[in-house]
């Protein structure tokens, strides 16, 4: 929250969908020792829920609307960390725990496929300057109305570094003719394209 009361207003101006705007930010107090915030109001319903007229529109304007957060000024962003789950950063933090449970999962998955998945995604890294990425771009936190994606919420795993981690919507809610539509709409390199692979 602390992030977001510095940053989704410098972000909203240049991006083509609305983001929520921070009203008040809310300290610890002995009742309730966190962080809390009030947001405006987006209009529209949680895409998880909501009607999407088309599929692959709907990932091409997602597309659009990724490309606009990763053209944002990066400057003074907050790198990958603890704070979000190191999204935007190496997927090395992660080798140790995805081996381990690939192990666990023989004659449910297909092992061999899914290591391979894996080393593919671990076999490149970012090499441009860090750019913006949301980090938790799935359905939950997208908006439809009127049948559109309208709003893109929850910037809490924000941050500037590898935008690869937003890709894997395209496994994890695209498949065919939506994947299809979303892969040139952010344009990336094949590698980048793997790493995204990696985050599901």
């Amino acid at each position: 929250m602390l992030k977001e009361e510095t940053w989704l207003a410098k972000l909203a101006p240049t991006l083509p969908l609305p983001i929520p705007s921070q009203l008040a930010l809310g300290r610890p107090t002995e009742s309730f020792p966190w962080n809390w915030a009030v947001y405006t109001w987006l209009p529209g319903d949680s895409a998880r829920e909501g009607r999407i007229n088309n599929l692959p529109e709907f990932a091409t304007s997602l597309a659009e609307f990724l490309t606009g957060l990763g053209n944002a000024d990066a400057t003074g962003g907050p790198l990958p960390g603890q704070h979000n789950f190191y999204r935007g950063g190496s997927l090395s933090v992660y080798d140790k725990r995805t081996r381990e449970s690939l192990s666990k999962l023989a004659g449910i998955i297909d092992v061999p496929l899914a290591t391979s998945v894996w080393e593919m995604a671990l076999a490149s890294s970012w090499r441009g300057a860090p750019v913006w990425f949301h980090g938790d771009v799935s359905l939950g936190n997208l908006h439809v109305k009127d049948g559109e994606l309208s709003a893109v919420i929850d910037f809490g795993t924000s941050g500037i570094g590898d935008p690869a981690c937003d890709l894997a919507i395209a496994w994890t809610d695209f498949e065919g003719d939506a994947r299809a539509a979303f892969r040139p709409g952010y344009k990336v390199d094949a590698q980048t394209w793997a790493r995204g692979r990696g985050w599901t």
